[in-house]
Order: structure tokens, then sequence, then C-alpha cells
């Protein structure tokens, strides 16, 4: 019986207030194998593998892990900076550690374990003798750049499958030549584990998320927006490039169009005649080189800010064996596109502005099903 019902004068401070809802547990933190091992498993579990300093792009790797598995599997999220992806000279005692932020941006996430082990227990008695070797993708742009980089990191990522025991596991598009190599070794060497890439994730303003952006100034920040800005220029220009060509081929355009052009005007009409003719042509840059053609014009332009961009790549290549894709020559008239290359493609950059050397990328169709033109949506992933 509710007797507090029947008496009026009553008030809330005579009624015991309800026990308020336990928090949420954070993720559960293990730092050895053993530990590891003796995590409950349940369901598919899922692995996102980061060097710590975790920041948005990380947590959507882990909220992609966590929609995969569902809420019945399990995420875990290793937390390691592993030291034979540091060559000489680069950044290993000044990479960013921040292991308890780094939980709490884990568990609102959706993971359920951080792995976070010490450098001897990842390489018990020192620096391994034996180790994976990238191969030949290994030795191109990225590591043509860092000598043994991919060596390292496909040996740290090889030994953290066989710790973590996933049925699949997440990587950043961001870092597409480490993406496309651990696909590679997971096929090669018959890892039991389903490889997947997430689309990068920007800034409102295009700047692709990193650890390494903190280490920026705001001058210097205004410079980085020239990798992403290039990168969007090729897309754009592929896409109203592939539009033009599209019509030139077919010769005929819409009665709007034809209706507008001309309230615009003899010497409008005019221009876009002559740039479908220029397209159709056989002197007009095809695929590759109009991609490249466009990022490098604003990769030029940011060498000569204050602080400059000082440019060490910009290729178009294949995405699975990150081989350059060359400027083709247009296919013969009677191909199924006579645009020269079709397919797919990764336009690949990196730079550094000041004393922080940055990366970024963008996958691209050749062909007939071109990119969207214009910006990707703020704060999404792309």
């Amino acid at each position: 019986m509710n007797t507090t019902a029947h008496h009026p004068a009553a008030t809330d401070a005579h009624v015991p207030s309800a026990a308020p809802a336990p928090a949420p547990a954070g993720p559960r933190l293990v730092s050895t194998a053993a530990e590891l091992r003796a995590l409950p498993r349940r369901g598919r579990r899922a692995v996102v593998m980061t060097m710590g300093a975790l920041h948005e792009g990380h947590a959507t790797l882990v909220r992609t892990a966590r929609a995969h598995v569902g809420p019945e599997g399990q995420v875990v999220v290793t937390v390691f900076v592993n030291p034979l992806q540091f060559g000489a000279g680069e950044d290993l005692d000044r990479y960013p550690r921040t292991l308890d932020a780094d939980i709490v941006v884990a568990g609102a996430a959706g993971a359920d374990a951080v792995f976070a082990p010490s450098a001897e227990e990842v390489y018990p008695g020192g620096e391994p003798q034996v180790r994976i070797s990238a191969g030949p993708m290994g030795d191109v742009l990225e590591g043509a750049s860092r000598p043994g980089h991919f060596d390292g990191m496909a040996t740290v990522v090889a030994k953290l499958l066989h710790l973590t025991a996933p049925d699949v596991a997440f990587f950043g598009q961001k870092d597409a030549q480490q993406l496309a190599i651990v696909t590679r070794m997971a096929r090669d060497l018959n890892f039991p584990v389903e490889i997947v890439g997430v689309p990068t994730v920007r800034e409102d303003d295009g700047l692709a998320l990193s650890s390494r952006n903190r280490y920026l100034s705001p001058p210097e920040r205004r410079t980085a927006l020239a990798l992403s800005r290039a990168l969007f220029a090729a897309r754009d220009r592929l896409a109203a490039e592939e539009a033009l060509r599209v019509r030139a081929e077919s010769g005929t355009h819409s009665e709007a169009r034809a209706v507008g052009l001309a309230a615009m005007g003899e010497d409008r009409a005019a221009a876009d005649a002559h740039a479908l003719a220029y397209v159709a042509s056989a002197d007009s840059p095809q695929g590759p080189a109009v991609a490249r053609a466009a990022a490098r014009a604003v990769l030029e332009d940011a060498a000569r800010f204050d602080p400059p961009l000082e440019l060490d790549y910009l290729e178009l290549v294949d995405p699975e064996g990150f081989t350059v894709l060359p400027d083709a020559e247009r296919a013969p008239d009677d191909g199924p596109y006579k645009g020269g290359y079709e397919g797919e493609a990764v336009l690949v950059v990196a730079a550094r502005v000041g004393t922080t050397r940055l990366i970024d990328n963008i996958r691209l169709t050749f062909g007939p099903a071109v990119p969207q033109s214009g910006p990707p949506s703020a704060g999404a992933p792309r």
C-alpha cells in the first residue's frame, strides 16, 4: 500500500530517493598475453590496432567494429607504440602516450577490452630476429621514405593478430599502403581473419584526422590543408572531365542545358562546344594525367605558402599492389572506355609542414562510374 498518497503533507524529502543507476563499466584493461587469453570470449571478436593517442578516427574504427560484430560480439582495441616502425631520427620518444584517455575513448565507442602491452611483452628478449617482410609493396612510397617501416608494421600486426585471435580486424583507409600490405599479408600467409578497411575521417575543414596534427601550429595547419584540397581537386576535375567526355561521346545534351546556354549568350555556348571538342580530341589529357595535374597545381601553390608545404610524393597507384599507374594513352576507339585507364585507383600524397610529416589519400574511379564532385559532408567519415 502506498501510504504517501494518503498524506498530502508528505514531501520528496520524506521519500527515500531511488538509488542512482550504476555507471556503465568501462573496457577491461589487460597488459599481458596471459590476461588476454583469459578474457571470456563471446560471439565474433573484432580487433582495432592503434598506437594510442586515440581520436575520432580511431573511435570510428571502434564503432564500425562494434556494429559489425553486434552486441553479442567482442571488440578489442590494442594500444602499443611499436618501436620497429620508427626509423632513425623519427619521433618514437615524442609520440604521444595517453593511455588513460585512450581507455575512455575506446570505451565510449564500444570497446570491451583494451590490450596495452609493454615492449617487453610484445618482444620478449628484445627486438625479434625473425620478422615479416612487407615485400616489394613495402619498398615504395612510404617505404622508400621510411626504410624498414612496413617490415616493422607487418611484424607487429602479425604478432597482435596471433595474440588477439580476432575473426575480423579493422584498419583505416587513411593509411592506404598499410591497409594494402596487411590485406596481402593475411591472404599470403593464410591468417584466418577478415581485414576490413574503414574510410578516412576528416575535420570539418577536410584535414584528415591524425595524432600528428597536434604538432601543427595554426599557420602550419593552414598550409597542411593543401593535402586534402589537392585530393578533392583531383576528384572534382576527374568528375568534370568524365561528364564532358560522356556528353562528347553521346553527341547530345539536354534540352534544358541547351536553353540555358542560349540564354547565357553565344560566347558561353561556344566555350561549351569548345570544351566538348577538346575533351574528345586526342590532345586532351586522359584519366591519371587529369587527376595528377589537378592535385599537383594545388600542392605547387602551397609550396609558396608561409610556412611552405614540402612535397615528398604525389602518386596514383592501384589499390592492391600499390604500383604506380602511368599516364595511359587513350584506349582504342572500339574499347569499352575511351579515357585510357579504367578502374579503381588511390591518389596518395605525403608532405612535410614544418617538422611534421603528413600523409593522405583518396580513392578514385576511372571510367563510367566516377566519384561525385562537391565537398564531403562535414563530420562524416570519408
